[in-house]
């Protein structure tokens, strides 16, 4: 059994502090291969999470801790729907479904419980959507 305690996140949360990317995985699955991906995902701010797509899986995000905005964007880059995940905010999480454009932003030190289909693939090269500004 793993313990998701305060030792367990803090830990975590100071890896993501000293990373380039500001943000570090706790991943409770062991293989790349398995068929779901369960994780920690740590968040500092000033980081953001690309907008991507999973062509073929769903992704769940519930906030542990901190506060975070996920939004969905169209194809050509516009937002669709946006909303804060935070304790204060009494919305706890998002589910994304499948082929659906998404983001994260960062805005304050954060943990997110993240789930999704695995394997693991990387982002197709054209998962990447270039947001208009």
């Amino acid at each position: 059994m793993k313990i998701i305690d305060n030792n367990l996140i803090n830990g975590v949360v100071e890896q993501a502090k000293k990373s380039p990317r500001l943000r570090m995985n706790y991943n409770f699955y062991e293989r790349l291969d398995e068929k779901c991906h369960r994780f920690l995902n740590c968040l500092e701010p000033g980081t953001f999470i690309p907008v991507h797509h999973h062509p073929t899986k769903s992704e769940t995000f519930v906030i542990l801790k901190g506060k975070v905005r996920v939004s969905t964007y169209n194809d050509d880059g516009e937002v669709l729907e946006s909303c804060v995940i935070s304790q204060d905010s009494e919305t706890y999480g998002v589910d994304i479904p499948k082929n659906v454009w998404h983001g994260l932003e960062c805005l304050e030190s954060s943990v997110l419980l993240e789930c999704k289909e695995g394997p693991f693939v990387e982002h197709e090269v054209d998962g990447i959507l270039e947001i208009k500004k």
